[in-house]
């Protein structure tokens, strides 16, 4: 497609764009998504919001009871952008690098990025100055905010030509205090629909992270496609969740979608299984974003907790078990809302709501986008049979100058990596990631499969299930498992796991070794990094079953 004329002076971000035959096939069949060439997204997130319900309205608060209007947010994002054009010297185009715990100074942060036409390229507070020295060098990156807490780290990285500056200090230097000398309204630049907004690094829980260059359209037709038609969600919303602002995941169901809707978000620094309980209770949130892992976690501490404001509970990042949709239900009474995205399509392309939502199905494609399912040769396969999911909708991947994007993007559709099974009447089920499948003397076995089966058990608090290289049987299946506490973890303790999941499930699929650990190893985004039990198992395959995972 031929790009709208750029509002970027610094060109870096559309001269590493992927050549236009390499792009997915974008759709923009809703009339939502027909935007205007020019388009800022921070304006219209922030400002055309404000227009329509208010300045008094509360926007962000966060952990302590602090509320920040529409009219003060807007005060302080327009001061920051100020602050990047006049003392820093940002021009439009150029890479922002934005850095800390989440909190409304960052999302802050980030509008203002977005509203003086720069690129935002946010990153995990937890990464290290390696990991940041290899994400400044690929996106080109010369200016950065970032949290004063976490500075130490992002000069470490001794990235050459960077310019930090720091928020949440008291020196004269700290952008809190460079805010204070300037006016509270910025006019936003006339960004076109089609510049670059945001990279948005992947997790590297497959290799190196690639760089996903998305547009200011695509940052509104996330909110426009699944927040519109699925989420619903109302103006006296209350957002909050775990992902960070550096997951797109994060990015969206704590900033994006709040205010596109008008509503407002709870930004916790710290928001574990039993900080989101307690933040639910005392705010009284009603919405809720987090990982399925949370969702069983938070479980056992239902009773300790008023969650009756509650009304929209979204789980992403990884499959959602079958088992531990259908306990949250019968305990809380709420239908969690299933959904794949990511990193390279921004945010969840396929789910479903309320008395729509099948439990052990991920949903149907939303609005906007079509999936279907591929076979080893880019064919559709029959309904039911497993293959590679394909996708295209309004966003899609476009990679930073990475050789990658023609392994992700083929004959117009996206190919997430994961292997799905698609019911005749056009419901998706997830079946595995593509290299999650496991073959053991000839059956096929989806480690998720067993995964769920292992959740069952009511001791079971985590399971991953991975194969190893068996010289007899190709692989055989090996499952990790977290226990609750003060259960035994003895070789009695596998007989009698190996025995149910015998039960759950056909006999072949049963692991045959299970081993315990602490916890499973996960990335900062709370996705399961299996690539380490992989790489343990090659280290190691003879442990026993109490070997623990460092």
């Amino acid at each position: 497609m031929e790009l709208k004329p750029s509002g970027h002076v610094d060109t870096f971000a559309r001269d590493h764009l992927p050549p236009p035959d390499q792009w997915p096939e974008l759709l923009f069949e809703l009339p939502a998504l027909r935007y205007p060439d020019r388009l800022n997204c921070g304006a219209e997130l922030l400002d055309c919001s404000m227009e329509r319900f208010g300045p008094d309205r509360p926007a962000f608060r966060d952990g302590s009871g602090q509320v920040w209007s529409y009219g003060e947010l807007r005060g302080r994002v327009d001061r920051i952008a100020h602050v990047l054009t006049s003392d820093l010297g940002v021009v439009p185009g150029n890479r922002v690098l934005l850095r800390g715990p989440t909190t409304p100074w960052l999302a802050a942060c980030w509008l203002a990025v977005m509203k003086a036409g720069a690129v935002a390229v946010t990153v995990l507070a937890a990464q290290r100055p390696l990991e940041l020295a290899g994400i400044c060098e690929a996106a080109l990156v010369r200016h950065a905010l970032c949290d004063i807490r976490t500075v130490n780290d992002l000069v470490k990285a001794d990235v050459p030509g960077l310019r930090i500056a720091t928020y949440g200090g008291d020196g004269p230097d700290d952008l809190t205090v460079r805010c204070a000398a300037h006016p509270g309204e910025y006019p936003a630049v006339a960004t076109s629909a089609d510049d670059v907004a945001l990279i948005a690094f992947t997790s590297g829980t497959t290799g190196r992270p690639k760089g996903c260059m998305h547009f200011h359209r695509d940052v509104l037709a996330i909110a426009d496609t699944f927040s519109e038609h699925v989420l619903a969600p109302r103006p006296n919303d209350l957002f909050a969740g775990s992902p960070p602002l550096g997951f797109t995941f994060g990015l969206g169901g704590l900033v994006v979608f709040p205010l596109r809707a008008g509503a407002s978000a709870l930004l916790l620094e710290q928001a574990g299984p039993r900080q989101l309980l307690s933040a639910v209770a005392e705010h009284r949130v009603s919405v809720l974003f987090t990982a399925p892992t949370a969702y069983r976690a938070m479980l056992d501490q239902l009773d300790a907790h008023d969650i009756s404001s509650l009304r929209r509970c979204v789980s992403a990042g990884e499959n959602l078990p079958a088992a531990t949709w259908k306990a949250w239900h019968e305990r809380t009474g709420l239908r969690l809302i299933n959904g794949i995205g990511a990193t390279e399509l921004l945010h969840i392309f396929i789910s479903a709501a309320d008395e729509a939502i099948r439990p052990g199905t991920t949903g149907v494609p939303v609005p906007g986008f079509h999936a279907r399912v591929l076979g080893a040769d880019g064919s559709p396969v029959p309904d039911g049979q497993p293959g590679l999911l394909a996708v295209r909708g309004p966003t899609g991947c476009r990679y930073l100058a990475d050789q990658r994007q023609r392994e992700y993007v083929r004959d117009g559709w996206n190919l997430t990596g994961d292997t799905y099974a698609r019911e005749p009447d056009g419901w998706f089920r997830y079946v595995a990631r593509a290299d999650d499948m496991i073959i053991s003397a000839g059956y096929n076995i989806a480690g998720p499969e067993v995964e769920e089966a292992l959740l069952r058990h009511p001791d079971v608090l985590e399971a991953a299930v991975v194969g190893r290289p068996d010289e007899h049987r190709g692989q055989i299946v090996v499952a990790y498992v977290v226990l609750r506490e003060g259960t035994r973890r003895d070789e009695q303790a596998v007989t009698a796991l190996r025995e149910f999941v015998k039960s759950e499930i056909a006999p072949y699929k049963c692991p045959r070794e299970i081993r315990f650990l602490d916890a499973l190893p996960r990335t900062p985004t709370g996705k399961l990094q299996r690539f380490r039990l992989r790489d343990l198992e090659a280290e190691d395959g003879r442990a026993g079953p109490a070997s623990q995972l460092e």
